[in-house]
């Protein structure tokens, strides 16, 4: 509980962190302060020693990125405005015109809609699989599904909205044998659980940078592995060779249009080493004991629906109520200063695969700032909320 932050007469208590993770550890503000106020040139634009300070800045956030995810080459590391930006990329940068994509039933819509949108262009044709079944099954639809125009297989990591995670390493694996590429939603793993982009056969792996890194929000990134991108998704000064009109250059700066956001990446780099320096492992033991302790306390309310899994694998718990609306819980849980999210999430192919009613569901998400006194705030006012 943020006690030395209040909304009206109520200490705030944020567990908003599927959103955005709030807060931010000291040394991100502080590593994005320094580079404001010290070295924040233009990177890449000129020779004088702020703008090749903010280069070199940049490309350690690339070796940093790079490491942390089992990647060893730094240069395939492309900064984006967001997760949606960078799945963009991916799909829209290695796509097959006239192929086949494959895309789980639990996807947020930065991937529902792009490859939606190919489809509807006559570009692409998709299928969604089910993901909420045990693995083996989940690999025999695959191989049910797969055609020989399948070439891509787009998919998140952990659930968005319930606190499951995916078998990634095996559909990757599935994805080398078929000579499938993969792409991989990390938006709600990145930082939470440890991911080894060789190990998982992954081809792109898109994060941002303000979730479970702890870093700024307008950030971004994608990691692409052997398979070049060929496409790009804009184009603009990048700094080299201007004076053609093709966007020229190589992976990173061909896919990295414009004024790159250097004091966010600075805050990223940061922020990334701090994760490295708690620990993964020690985050989601973290969260998910919270999210287990919540479902327990709500299980015990009448009317409690817990749409997902009872057993979380991360910090994110979903929760509906038969006897009490969504929309009132919301409004409830807003006015006592308690952050959560109702809604549907940016999320439709996962709302109607769990079976949420008509208003969506609120999710309730835990951050490695969270403490015990969080989860019995917001339990003890859903009671409350639920008993009117």
């Amino acid at each position: 509980m943020l006690h030395n932050r209040t909304m009206q007469s109520h200490p705030l208590v944020y567990l908003d962190n599927a959103a955005t993770t709030f807060p931010k550890p000291d040394c991100v503000t502080a590593e994005m302060n320094k580079c404001i106020r010290e070295y924040c040139g233009n990177p890449g634009r000129s020779g004088h020693v702020l703008s090749l300070r903010a280069s070199e800045k940049i490309y350690e956030c690339r070796q940093t990125l790079a490491a942390f995810f089992g990647s060893d080459k730094p240069e395939n590391v492309v900064f984006t405005l967001n997760t949606t930006y960078a799945l963009n990329l991916a799909i829209k940068s290695l796509y097959t015109p006239g192929a086949h994509v494959l895309i789980s039933n639990m996807e947020h819509n930065s991937v529902y809609r792009p490859v939606w949108e190919l489809q509807a262009r006559g570009e692409a044709t998709y299928d969604t699989f089910n993901v909420l079944q045990p693995t083996d099954r989940i690999l025999a639809e695959l191989r049910a599904k797969v055609t020989p125009k399948t070439k891509m297989l787009v998919m998140l990591h952990a659930s968005n909205l319930c606190g499951k995670v995916f078998p990634i390493r095996e559909i990757g694996s599935f994805c080398r044998k078929h000579g499938i590429l993969f792409i991989v939603d990390a938006a709600q793993s990145a930082g939470i659980i440890e991911i080894d982009m060789k190990r998982c056969s992954i081809d792109a792996l898109c994060a941002p940078a303000h979730k479970g890194l702890y870093g700024p929000q307008g950030l971004g990134f994608v990691i692409f592995g052997d398979t070049q991108p060929v496409r790009t998704v804009i184009e603009g000064g990048n700094g080299i060779n201007s004076l053609s009109a093709a966007m020229d250059g190589e992976l990173p700066e061909r896919f990295e249009g414009g004024t790159m956001p250097t004091p966010a990446i600075a805050a990223l780099d940061a922020s990334v080493r701090f994760i490295r320096d708690v620990g993964v492992r020690k985050i989601n033991a973290h969260e998910t004991a919270l999210a287990a302790e919540l479902c327990r306390l709500l299980s015990r309310i009448p009317g409690s629906i817990l749409r997902g899994t009872r057993l979380p694998e991360t910090g994110i718990v979903l929760y509906e109520n038969a006897n009490v609306s969504v929309n009132r819980i919301a409004e409830g849980l807003n006015a006592r200063d308690i952050c959560t999210r109702g809604g549907f999430h940016c999320c439709p192919l996962g709302h109607a695969a769990l079976r949420t009613g008509k208003e969506g569901a609120i999710r309730i998400s835990m951050g490695y700032y969270n403490t015990i006194r969080d989860i019995d705030a917001v339990a003890d006012a859903i009671g409350e909320i639920c008993k009117k």
